[in-house]
């Protein structure tokens, strides 16, 4: 299991253990995180998944892909380094202790 802490935009805190091969967004949904919308299910295909993701961590996340680049131009105030998609985010045991924070509303 990874512990990823999802911190939503008034500051709540949400740890969780996450499953490897499942998706940042997958644990967030499957454990009641509010904020995370997933609208498209993880298809990649809308931006509701939004997060910036910890200024530690943006290095060691695998490098967005040109469809997750394309679809972060639609999420709100996104951050041309710290924006992800979390149904792009694989889990795996590397990822323990991955924070991500939450904009004010998704889009």
């Amino acid at each position: 299991m990874a512990k990823i802490t999802y911190i939503e935009h008034d500051g709540t805190r949400h740890e969780v253990d996450v499953r490897p091969g499942m998706t940042v967004m997958e644990g967030a949904r499957d454990n009641g995180v509010p904020g995370i919308d997933a609208d498209c299910g993880g298809a990649c295909a809308c931006s509701t998944c939004h997060v910036y993701v910890a200024a530690d961590w943006v290095e060691k996340l695998p490098a967005r892909d040109p469809m997750e680049e394309d679809m972060l131009d639609f999420a709100w105030q996104p951050d041309p380094v710290r924006s992800r998609l979390t149904c792009q985010i694989k889990v795996t045991e590397d990822l323990d202790g991955l924070v991500v924070e939450l904009p004010e509303r998704q889009i």
